[in-house]
């Protein structure tokens, strides 16, 4: 009877591992997209407001005040 309950033991730590080794699969794998998307978002964010002529300290690019 105890080897029962050594199997039903067994299996539900295979079924433990299982999971973690999914949930680990799925974190890395947002992580991954989350690496690709940023870079992207990163360059875009700091061409835009250069390509308008807009200094990021506030100033004017014409000499004029703020």
């Amino acid at each position: 009877m105890t080897t029962t309950f050594q199997k039903r033991q067994k299996e539900m730590k295979r079924l433990d591992k299982q999971r973690a080794k999914q949930e680990k699969r799925a974190q890395r794998k947002l992580e991954k997209r989350a690496e690709k998307d940023a870079p992207s978002d990163n360059v875009t964010a700091d061409i835009t407001p250069n390509s308008e002529g807009v200094d990021p300290q506030g100033a004017d690019p014409q000499g004029g005040a703020v």
